[in-house]
């Protein structure tokens, strides 16, 4: 099992075994802000801090009849101690967490996470429920509200979709152009249906230009930088030449003021293709600046 799914589950037993399912996110989150490596990591939505990561765990979980789900939130059915699973620090933050919290659940649960963690709470459509209105306000430092335009990229290698969403919204991105062939990834949250769904959450659009990506047999043995400027410049000569519409959507989306990111695997834009398409875009655009988040 992996191990932040003993976590989970350690928090579960600690609460009593049954904890409705917004505490659950909210103590899951808190959890995370104590851990030198975060189980979990968040992304702000309608009901604040929110991992899409902790949600597909829960869903596993039930399907191997570890946990149920009922009108009063998350059950613990097995009979497992995880709490005597984790390692010495973690059961030290879940301790902590209990004494903190057991007796502050539900509304001044959101409240102490909407006003000590505020980025988490832009999107909230209950904050105004839970935050004065100076509280309010500053809300509005977390939010990137400039009209102009930008051409980013950004490679999700390394990177949990929380947190790699995270960079986006604190970048102030609009659109999400993905420029994979095939976008299908082994790693949660980033093949395509997932992906588009968690943007959707953060009102992020999803773009998909598979006529901008690289055929995956031409990806084969890249094991030098030789290998690498050798695949590019090809990449140069044939896609960017001759996918002259999918450049011309791209340049649109910049002169019609939209901030906007290309996105694939690499976290090194030496090692991505995107890289070139950027260079592209630029030159089209006038050499404006590219911005590798």
């Amino acid at each position: 099992m992996y191990y932040r799914r003993k976590i989970l589950l350690a928090v579960l037993e600690t609460f009593g075994r049954t904890i409705g399912r917004t505490d659950l996110q909210k103590l899951l989150f808190l959890a995370s802000m104590k851990q030198s490596k975060p189980c979990y990591e968040f992304l702000p939505y309608k009901f604040g801090a929110y991992s899409p990561q902790l949600q597909q765990d829960l869903n596993t979980l039930v399907k191997y009849n570890i946990l149920s789900e009922s009108e009063s939130g998350w059950q613990l059915k097995s009979t497992e101690s995880y709490f005597q699973l984790l390692h010495f620090m973690d059961r030290e933050v879940v301790t902590s967490l209990y004494s903190d919290f057991a007796c502050r659940l539900g509304d001044e649960l959101i409240r102490y996470t909407y006003k000590n963690f505020p980025f988490y709470a832009i999107h909230s459509e209950i904050k105004s429920k839970f935050l004065s209105k100076i509280e309010l306000e500053k809300l509005n430092q977390y939010k990137v509200t400039t009209n102009e335009p930008i051409l980013a990229t950004i490679g999700y290698e390394g990177r949990t979709v929380e947190k790699y969403v995270q960079i986006l919204i604190q970048n102030g991105i609009q659109i999400l152009c993905d420029i994979r062939k095939n976008p299908l990834s082994m790693k949660y949250g980033f093949s395509k249906k997932q992906l588009q769904g968690i943007l959707k959450m953060v009102n992020i659009e999803y773009l998909h230009l598979p006529g901008l990506g690289i055929e995956s047999q031409n990806r084969q043995n890249l094991n030098t930088i030789e290998d690498y400027q050798k695949l590019f410049k090809q990449y140069e000569k044939t896609v960017l030449v001759e996918n002259t519409t999918d450049l011309e959507v791209l340049t649109k989306l910049y002169k019609e003021g939209k901030r906007f990111a290309l996105t694939c695997f690499e976290a090194d834009i030496n090692s991505c293709h995107r890289s070139r398409t950027a260079k592209k875009l630029s030159q089209l655009l006038g050499n404006v600046e590219v911005v590798h988040l």
